[in-house]
């Protein structure tokens, strides 16, 4: 088989099994820009295209003593391309998933940082509310909503009665709900 430049195929691939630099030259001027052509009619960019033919090559370069120069050397080198094609579009999509996972993943943490910090911001209001009640009405509050106790368990340790529990109770919600309420507001205003 005669290549291009008129120097049997064969004999530049037994030079390239020996290592031949020259050879190897002779042969990526010869089939490049066929491979190259191919390569970029499948990945649709030309900086990729250069890239994979580059590897196509240095493969070629690292299995030199494996030629065989009986076989058609072209088929071998569009073998080689189809193969490192395939390997590009299996990592791009590895890659894409990857980056899709992460960003999910920075997302949550982003929300649930948010989250935990809207949290944060809306109990020190309402613990600030709660201590600005008057004192007894906080002593109900507390001994009612945060430790549980039933009205009338409180009216028996408190010595009061139960509708009096029941009317600190109430404004103690209405006052907790008015000032969460506004400050709930500042803190979406704040955030816009």
């Amino acid at each position: 088989m005669q290549s291009a430049g008129g120097q049997d195929e064969g004999v530049l691939l037994r030079s390239l099994r020996d290592g031949n630099e020259l050879a190897f030259d002779q042969l990526y001027r010869l089939y490049s820009y066929q491979i190259y052509t191919n390569i970029l009619r499948m990945v649709k960019d030309p900086d990729v295209a250069q890239e994979l033919l580059q590897d196509v090559f240095l493969k070629v370069w690292e299995r030199r003593s494996f030629i065989d120069p009986q076989k058609s050397f072209k088929a071998y080198l569009y073998q080689i391309a189809r193969s490192r094609v395939f390997d590009f579009f299996r990592h791009e999509k590895i890659a894409r998933k990857v980056e899709s996972y992460l960003s999910g993943i920075h997302t949550e943490l982003h929300t649930d940082l948010e989250d935990q910090l809207q949290y944060k911001e809306t109990r020190e209001r309402y613990d600030h509310a709660v201590s600005m009640l008057p004192e007894q009405r906080q002593k109900i509050y507390i001994l009612c909503k945060i430790e549980g106790k039933s009205y009338s368990e409180v009216s028996n340790l408190l010595r009061i009665s139960s509708s009096t529990i029941q009317d600190h109770m109430v404004k103690a919600n209405k006052f907790i709900r008015a000032h969460l309420g506004e400050a709930i507001a500042l803190l979406l205003i704040s955030r816009l």
